[in-house]
């Protein structure tokens, strides 16, 4: 079973829905592919992963499209939107795939928009309000390169499901990383100000960059790429020490509850609605 295949069979046919989301409320959007768990593989562990990182990707993609109208510059503003459709669609596939395996039938309507906050699983580092531009840069730099190496590994779930998902994801995260790296070098080897920007933004996210390695054990390389970016930047070395807390556990600031009430205000007020 090929990634693209499993891609390709969630979106065939959908094209037409007139439910809320993103083109949800299939009957059946995994449609095509075997959604049987594996034998021996722990179905509430695999719904919490896929739902834990529907969830970063569902709130970052959310944040970046904040930039809508307010980026630097028409081809940045082209250029997040794209990232966060990226993400959009990384959300779409493991809140289906959540649906089919934590018993629940649910879709992915569901999982987005009628959840609250307590009960989102996300990073809090993905919730955290745009600032600027450097900062937005620095976090996505972060996430961007968290979440490919987490997919890399994922790669080889022993859920075909999930395999297909992640392979097709490390091909859009890498492009986001990259995105950023050159971002981070270009406003960090740049002008007074924007290397100064670029310091702040590194001390905001750091606090919160401890928490994505109590996840998942991919610290080096992840710590190996923002050395290599900062470096090349004329940047500091972010040093992180987690707070107290963690998103995983339903533990978030206080800025999740507004994101959410507005990404979900519409919806909740005519479920069901068509348009």
């Amino acid at each position: 079973m090929s990634d693209d295949h499993v891609y390709m069979t969630l979106a065939e046919g959908h094209e037409d829905d007139a439910r809320w989301a993103y083109g949800t409320g299939f009957e059946d959007p995994l449609h095509g592919v075997d959604t049987t768990v594996p034998e021996g593989v722990d179905a509430a562990g695999l719904a919490a992963c896929c739902l834990a990182l529907g969830d970063d990707a569902l709130v970052s993609a959310q944040r970046l499209a904040e930039w809508c109208t307010r980026a630097p510059e028409l081809e940045e503003e082209v250029a997040l939107a794209n990232i966060g459709l990226d993400l959009l669609g990384q959300a779409r596939l493991l809140y289906a795939r959540c649906g089919q395996v934590d018993g629940t039938g649910r879709g992915e309507d569901a999982y987005a928009y009628f959840r609250d906050p307590g009960d989102f699983r996300n990073v809090r580092l993905a919730e955290l309000p745009c600032g600027d531009f450097a900062f937005s840069v620095t976090r996505l730099l972060v996430l961007s390169s968290w979440r490919l190496a987490h997919f890399a590994q994922l790669t080889a779930s022993p859920d075909p499901v999930l395999a297909a998902i992640a392979a097709k994801g490390v091909k859009e995260l890498a492009y986001h990383r990259q995105y950023a790296a050159e971002w981070a070098v270009r406003l960090g080897d740049g002008t007074e100000e924007s290397h100064r920007r670029m310091r702040r933004a590194l001390e905001q996210v750091a606090p919160y960059i401890g928490e994505l390695f109590t996840a998942y054990d991919v610290r080096d390389e992840v710590v190996a790429v923002l050395r290599q970016v900062t470096e090349a930047a004329g940047l500091p070395m972010p040093v992180y020490r987690p707070l107290p807390g963690a998103g995983r556990d339903g533990d978030h600031t206080e800025h999740l509850a507004p994101l959410l009430v507005e990404l979900q205000s519409l919806a909740r007020a005519h479920p069901e609605g068509t348009w």
